[in-house]
């Protein structure tokens, strides 16, 4: 079964509600997925996480070309052929966005192939549902005595859907951040709470932060720190208890290596879509198992990225295991997505916080070519 063509589409939507976080704000959401194509007609989508134009040159210019003919149910050796086509000058960034999203393809098109799912390609389901945490409480352009109340606001609406688990954003000014902090933990103290600041701080803050979610029993700390310093989070854990997160902005089992052996990081974050595909992801998984560390991916784009994630915590043993599992919980992200929520026949179906394991062949989900149109600025081809 050979890959016979490959095709990308940059998908663009503009967004009723722009909304910020620590480094930027947005008022469109862009994606790249990708359709490998066999010459049995069996074809596989896979998503990228990153700029979708630029990502698209390195797909159609540099990476098709070179596996066009290969056989397409051989995962690895694509992976490092690819990976040595680009070692010497792109071990990471926006290369490596590009090599996710069509191992990501491939994984979907094997298991359509074979008739599996993809977390029986990955070793078999531990669990038909995952929790999920709601990602949201994003800034909007608003005064503060107005903002914080709508976020609190916010968050007990995802409450009220049956969400035990959220993430808030931070990372706005630490004054602000203090008060959200507080003001979520006294709205909802029976919900499992962690905070985002997208590396907003330094050192200093993120030790003052840090504190206040100590204080107020939130499970993880996330990207509290600059990725370009890895030896700091060992600094920072070092002055409080609450579990430092990271790795979305890391890349392959190689740079997960480094962060690791840096120290300081509870819990792994890389994301399908951006860290080297589920091929990688499942390294980088057994890396950090060797470590005692749990990696629970970080989800951002579309229906296929949620079902490469869903099926990989699916799949997951939490570190350092007991008979009353520690839940590894599935980012599902509650801004406005249109790429996400009108693009797909079938999707990844979440109900009262709990995301349904998808049984169809591949990732178990399926663009609505007809919407595909409305969303497509610009495709290629590659045969």
């Amino acid at each position: 079964m050979k890959i016979e063509c490959i095709k990308t589409h940059h998908l663009r939507c503009h967004l009723e509600q722009p909304f910020g976080f620590s480094q930027w704000a947005y008022n469109q959401r862009n994606v790249l997925v990708i359709e490998v194509i066999t010459d049995q007609g069996i074809s596989g989508w896979g998503e990228c996480y990153g700029p979708a134009d630029v990502i698209q040159a390195a797909v159609e210019k540099f990476y098709a070309p070179r596996i066009l003919s290969m056989n397409a149910l051989s995962t690895d050796a694509i992976w490092h052929h690819m990976w040595r086509s680009s070692l010497d000058f792109a071990r990471s960034g926006i290369m490596m966005s590009a090599m996710s999203g069509i191992d990501m393809a491939l994984w979907d098109l094997k298991g359509k192939a074979l008739n599996l799912s993809v977390s029986d390609l990955m070793g078999g389901k531990q669990r038909e549902q995952v929790p999920c945490y709601a990602t949201g409480m994003y800034f909007r352009d608003a005064p503060e005595e107005i903002l914080l109340p709508e976020l609190v606001a916010e968050a007990k609406g995802y409450a009220e859907e049956g969400y035990q688990a959220m993430k808030i954003k931070v990372g706005k000014n630490p004054d602000f951040d203090e008060k959200l902090i507080i003001a979520m933990r006294e709205a909802l103290p029976n919900t499992l709470l962690a905070a985002d600041s997208n590396h907003a701080y330094d050192l200093s803050e993120a030790t003052r932060i840090a504190k206040v979610l100590d204080e107020n029993n939130y499970i993880w700390f996330e990207e509290p720190l600059s990725p370009e310093h890895p030896e700091l989070f060992r600094q920072l854990q070092d002055k409080c208890t609450v579990a430092i997160a990271t790795g979305e902005c890391e890349q392959t089992r190689f740079g997960f290596k480094k962060l690791l052996d840096a120290g300081g990081v509870q819990l792994l974050q890389a994301d399908l879509a951006y860290c080297g595909g589920p091929s990688e992801a499942l390294k980088i998984r057994t890396l950090a198992s060797a470590q005692g560390i749990n990696m629970i991916p970080h989800v951002w784009g579309t229906q296929l990225n949620l079902a490469a994630a869903t099926h990989f915590l699916a799949t997951a043993y939490h570190e350092p295991g007991r008979a009353e599992p520690k839940e590894l919980m599935l980012e599902y992200d509650r801004t406005e997505n249109p790429l996400r929520d009108n693009l797909y026949k079938t999707i990844v179906s979440v109900n009262n916080g709990q995301a349904s394991v998808p049984t169809g062949a591949g990732l178990g989900v399926e663009i609505d070519l007809d919407q595909l149109k409305e969303f497509d600025i610009c495709a290629t081809e590659s045969k």
